[in-house]
């Protein structure tokens, strides 16, 4: 009987191990995904496009976004990124410019809603 207990811990704790490495995966650099707008852009992304769909509710604000990871960049990348979340430590804002795919509210505007990031460290 023991040995039997001792095999499912084992079983259980390797499972246990995989499920944590597995879920703790870091993206790699200029990786993206999608989310919903609601949700907060997380440590090291930054919001990169917006739009408007049914899988994150209705509504005529933009809802959806795709984010991106920077962590990993070597010092020296420039990227362009949305200006609806601030970029992550390391990046500083190189200029500010207009772009329709990152129009994140149902106000018009054509003021500059988007930055050139440059990773200083």
């Amino acid at each position: 009987m023991s040995r039997l207990r001792a095999a499912v811990m084992t079983l259980g704790c390797t499972a246990a191990a995989l499920t944590l490495t597995m879920g703790t995966a870091q993206a790699a650099p200029g990786d993206t995904t999608t989310m919903c707008g609601s949700s907060l852009t997380p440590s090291g992304y930054v919001d990169v496009q917006w739009w408007n769909s049914g899988g994150c509710g209705s509504g005529f604000n933009p809802n959806t976004k795709k984010i991106m990871q920077l962590t990993g960049y070597p010092v020296g990348t420039v990227v362009n990124a949305c200006g609806s979340t601030w970029p992550p430590a390391g990046w500083t804002i190189v200029s500010s410019f207009y772009s329709a795919g990152c129009k994140y509210s149902a106000v018009p505007s054509l003021n500059d809603n988007s930055w050139q990031l440059k990773r200083v460290s």
